[in-house]
Parts: C-alpha cells; structure tokens; sequence
C-alpha cells in the first residue's frame, strides 16, 4: 500500500507547489544572466554536479565544460536572456520541475564569429539536499527568422 508522509503531502500543496514554480522561474533566469555574463562561480552553484545539455546538432556538454567556457569567455555575449512571456515552468512531482522557454542569444565567440540566433530549450531541475539544481537541459537549432 502507497502512502505520503506529512512532509511529502505538504510539499504537494498548490501553494507549495507554485512556490517551487517560481524559485525554479527565478533560478532558471539567473542561470541566464550568469552565462551572460560570463559568471561561471555563479553557474556552477545552480548547477547540478552531473548536469549535461544536449544541443540540437547533437552535441552533449558536461556541466564542468560550461564552466569551463564561462572561465574562457568562449563567447562575450552582449544577450542571452529567455524572450519575456515564454517561459513555462511544469512540476512533476514534489522534487523535478521543467522549464521551457524561447532564448535569445546575441555575441562573438574568440574566433570572431558573430552569434545571433533565438532557440527553444527546456531545462529540468531536481530538489536535492542543497536545493533546486539544473540537472538537464535540451536546446533546439537555431528558429528561422520571423520572416521566415
């Protein structure tokens, strides 16, 4: 027989449950504003210590190497920030929550090259001991312009 402890039922109360929402919402953005600036201390406190991202092309990064990048500012980004009005936060469960949102992102990587481009990506967090933690994320190609 199934059955919730006290402490499992209260964690799957609405409020608590749009709690959760919007601290995922906030460190989901500040995740962003840290690969922006390039704060790698501050992306490796959000992220979780077996995080991958798979982008659309098929590429899969360690978290280790997006710190990494953070360190060697791989790209100087003048954007990378989710378009207002996009973002969807979804909880499964009292202890995994999904982003989703559309992502804007504008700089020049050390080679000179120039990134301009706008993606969807969904971000899965979990509840660990030390709190919400970016454990996974996905990344579209880049979406054809909006005349397209």
């Amino acid at each position: 027989m199934f059955s919730l402890s006290i402490a499992a039922a209260l964690a799957l109360t609405p409020a608590a449950i749009e709690s959760d929402k919007k601290i995922v919402a906030d460190l989901d953005t500040a995740y962003q504003a840290a690969v922006e600036r390039n704060d790698a201390d501050a992306m490796a406190e959000i992220l979780h210590e077996d995080m991958i991202l798979v982008v659309g092309r098929g590429d899969v990064y360690a978290g280790a190497d997006l710190i990494k990048a953070a360190r060697d500012h791989v790209i100087d980004y003048e954007a990378q920030v989710e378009d207002e009005g996009t973002q969807t936060v979804r909880m499964y469960g009292p202890d995994t929550a999904i982003v989703t949102a559309r992502l804007y992102i504008r700089g020049t990587t050390k080679s000179g090259d120039k990134i301009d481009k706008r993606l969807w990506f969904s971000d899965t967090y979990v509840r660990t001991e030390k709190g919400w933690r970016y454990a996974f994320g996905q990344a579209s190609i880049a979406l054809p312009d909006a005349g397209e």
